[in-house]
C-alpha cells in the first residue's frame, strides 16, 4: 500500500440540531487519508472539515456559488489561480482546503437511500476530498463517471462502499 504524508485533519461542529454519533470523527480522518493515499497524494496536508446546519450551508452555497438552495456538501479548495496549492508556512503542510457538511441533510439521505449516517457521511466526505484535489463531477459526463469510480473505489476499500453498507430492520449492517 502506497505510503502518504502525514495529514491533520480538524473537525469542528457548527451546528446544535442533530447530535454527532462518535465514531464520526474518526470516520472524517480515515476517509480523508484514503482519499489522498488512492490518489498518491505523499505531502505532508491538512484539511478542515465542518458540520453545519441547513441554513448554513444555504447561506454558503448561496455566498459562493449563487445558489439559494440547500445543499450536502461544499468543498472549498485552497489553489491560487494558477493551480498552486498553499502552503502553511508553519508547518510547511499543504493547506488542501474546507469540507463542509449540513449534518441535517446528511441524515436525510442516509434514510432516502436507505444506508447507514456513516456511510454517507463517509461518502460525502470522500466527495469533497476528491474535489479538494480538483476533480469535478459538473465539467462533463465522463468527469462525472471518473469522480464516481474514484468515490467507490475509496469506499470500498474502508468498507463503506454502496454493496457492502445498508439498514436493515433498523440495524446497521456492515
Amino acid at each position: 500500500m502506497q505510503q502518504s504524508g502525514k495529514l491533520k485533519v480538524s473537525i469542528k461542529n457548527n451546528q446544535n440540531s442533530v447530535k454527532i454519533p462518535s465514531g464520526i470523527r474518526l470516520l472524517i480522518r480515515r476517509c480523508c487519508h484514503a482519499v489522498l493515499i488512492s490518489e498518491g497524494f505523499t505531502e505532508d496536508a491538512e484539511v478542515s472539515v465542518s458540520f453545519v446546519s441547513n441554513q448554513e450551508i444555504r447561506n454558503l452555497n448561496k455566498a459562493y456559488r449563487n445558489k439559494d438552495s440547500v445543499t450536502d456538501v461544499l468543498s472549498f479548495p485552497l489553489t491560487g489561480e494558477d493551480g498552486t496549492r498553499e502552503i502553511d508556512t508553519e508547518t510547511g503542510n499543504v493547506l488542501l482546503g474546507d469540507v463542509v457538511i449540513s449534518i441535517e441533510t446528511a441524515v436525510k439521505q442516509a434514510n432516502i437511500y436507505g444506508h447507514s449516517l456513516s456511510r454517507e457521511i463517509g461518502f460525502l466526505t470522500v466527495h469533497s476530498m476528491l474535489h479538494l484535489l480538483g476533480y469535478d463531477h459538473e465539467k462533463s459526463p465522463l468527469d462525472e463517471r471518473i469522480m464516481r469510480e474514484k468515490e467507490e473505489a475509496v469506499l470500498e476499500k474502508l468498507g463503506i462502499s454502496r454493496e457492502l453498507t445498508y439498514i436493515n430492520n433498523g440495524e446497521e449492517q456492515a
